[in-house]
């Protein structure tokens, strides 16, 4: 069949314009199977040094059962292993763990106390300790307070406020309604939906407090907590010890820390100070029964974070929670 002559140039166009529609679709094909194995390599790469981590996680526990296990009475700083980074050769890269004492902090699930499965109340005792806490790091005093007692509400089981607190009737009316939990909290940062809660204040607030999986105050060991953890210890006083005292009683410990919390408490100087019982009692210790790990990977062009938190209130510390992230 012949073509006539005005057709040939429309012929030759459709031809180019197929040509050119199948060059696209070749070449997006080819992109995206680029970026498939592109995806496919990140994937191998993070799994493999999350395997690396999990190794490094292995070596970090037999680290702390070996501390646990050198006196089961105390945990003392002996050895420097707390906040010590710790580096381990992997293939194409190196890990590095980091252990501190997971016990020195508030405890914001001590805020309640258990008193029947799944049903939590809140300990006014630790509302005012929580205050203290935010005033010692330069929160204001009402603000304090109002974040103390919504934060002991956003867990408690019941619907009721405590003065200055929030239950759901506080969150329901913004933009993006949201109900209070009514359950422990699993991550410090579930504060930033407590009312009152800033961002300002929630970063000088984070460093200090933890979310261990029971609903009681963590216990401090005064035998490893560091001078600069000074307002974890000045809290358990009420508003009778400021900053420069309890820094300067942390510096005089002895090198191979105190034999008991009745040592420790016996000091002449702490004679004048009225400490609360219950921080005497429960709040004080010297043994270490959390640990907080943190290992970052960096291999084969991948960079992981890992933490983990170490439960020791048995005879060896077991892993009960682990997070990975972003290296920070």
């Amino acid at each position: 069949m012949r073509v006539k002559a005005s057709e040939r140039g429309a012929a030759l166009l459709t031809v180019l314009l197929l040509v050119a529609v199948i060059s696209v679709l070749a070449a997006s094909a080819l992109e995206k199977l680029r970026l498939s194995t592109r995806l496919a390599a990140n994937g191998a790469a993070i799994e493999q040094a999350r395997a690396f981590a999990y190794a490094a996680e292995t070596v970090a526990t037999i680290r702390v059962n070996s501390i646990l296990a050198q006196d089961a009475a105390r945990t003392t700083l002996a050895g420097g292993w707390a906040g010590k980074p710790y580096a381990l050769p992997v293939p194409g890269g190196i890990a590095t763990l980091t252990v501190t004492d997971g016990g020195n902090c508030f405890n914001l699930n001590g805020l309640v106390k258990q008193t029947e499965p799944g049903l939590y109340v809140a300990q006014r005792n630790q509302v005012t300790q929580f205050v203290r806490l935010m005033k010692l790091i330069g929160i204001p005093g009402q603000v304090a307070d109002g974040i103390a007692a919504a934060s002991a509400d956003w867990i408690d089981t019941d619907a009721n406020p405590l003065p200055m607190g929030a239950e759901d009737s506080a969150y329901l009316g913004k933009d993006v309604p949201y109900r209070t939990p009514n359950t422990l909290m699993t991550d410090p940062s579930e504060l930033r939906a407590v009312a009152g809660m800033t961002p300002e204040i929630y970063d000088k607030v984070v460093p200090w407090v933890c979310t261990l999986p029971v609903a009681k105050p963590s216990r401090i060991n005064v035998n490893t907590l560091q001078p600069e953890q000074a307002p974890l210890f000045a809290m358990l006083f009420p508003d009778t010890m400021d900053l420069g005292k309890a820094r300067a009683l942390l510096l005089q410990r002895p090198p191979d820390g105190y034999d008991s919390t009745v040592d420790f408490w016996n000091q002449p100087v702490l004679g004048n100070l009225n400490a609360d019982q219950d921080a005497k009692n429960n709040e004080t210790g010297v043994r270490t029964y959390w640990f907080d790990m943190k290992i970052d990977v960096t291999a084969y062009g991948v960079q992981l974070t890992q933490t983990d938190l170490l439960d020791a209130t048995h005879q060896r510390a077991q892993i009960v929670s682990r997070q990975w992230s972003d290296p920070a």
